[in-house]
């Protein structure tokens, strides 16, 4: 990826240091506002809707990142500690510009999607953070359910699958909302997928085509 590391260079200054820490403290501050006062319904004036903001809410542009990804007290603390441990080891493998760039051009996919569905929310986008922790530490374990040690890679292959058969079996909306939130995920893991692809499929042909001459 020559061209980021050029990008970087000329626009390096221009990351946010701990992202991550910054939304997760927003989403915690969103969570907490909507436990003591669910009657506000302020969760109502942050997702993108792209027909309130021709309206004039343009703050939905932006404030549907803060959007809590849960109302379970006991989840919403493990997930948003889960987002900075991510985002944290990403932005310390990647460094601050980097990081802050993958996450915005997921949020722009996101925006870029929601012209075609119509509104979203932070949840692929969210996801897209994932996918790129399981390609970047494949092994690093978790607890699933607390109980449980597992592999980012496998949880990452399970959400693969899951997208796969959506995209399949899906609306065209939300086939189209998937695409564009992981457009971050694309650009910086599609090309070594594809380069992995193509050479598992030259392999596979080199064997059939040796096996054919060897057993004639």
């Amino acid at each position: 990826m020559n061209w980021l590391n050029k990008l970087e260079r000329k626009c390096g200054r221009i990351g946010i240091p701990y992202l991550m820490y910054i939304l997760s403290a927003l989403m915690l501050a969103v969570f907490l506002v909507e436990f003591v006062r669910p009657d506000l319904g302020i969760s109502s004036y942050l997702y993108l809707n792209m027909d309130l903001v021709a309206q004039g809410q343009v703050w939905r542009l932006l404030s549907f990142l803060i959007l809590p990804p849960n109302s379970s007290p006991v989840w919403i603390l493990f997930s948003l500690y889960f987002y900075c441990l991510i985002g944290n080891l990403l932005e310390r493998e990647w460094g601050t510009f980097k990081f802050t760039f993958f996450y915005l051009v997921g949020v722009l996919g996101t925006i870029l999607g929601a012209l075609f569905t119509g509104s979203a929310t932070n949840s692929f986008l969210n996801l897209s953070l994932f996918l790129a922790f399981a390609a970047v530490y494949p092994d690093f374990q978790v607890m699933l359910f607390f109980l449980i040690p597992i592999k980012v890679k496998y949880l990452a292959i399970l959400d693969a699958v899951y997208f796969v058969v959506v995209l399949i079996l899906g609306t065209w909306p939300l086939r189209v909302s998937i695409l564009m939130s992981l457009l971050n995920v694309l650009l910086f893991f599609g090309g070594d997928f594809f380069r992995t692809v193509r050479q598992q499929i030259k392999y596979s042909k080199t064997r059939r085509q040796f096996r054919k001459n060897n057993f004639r």
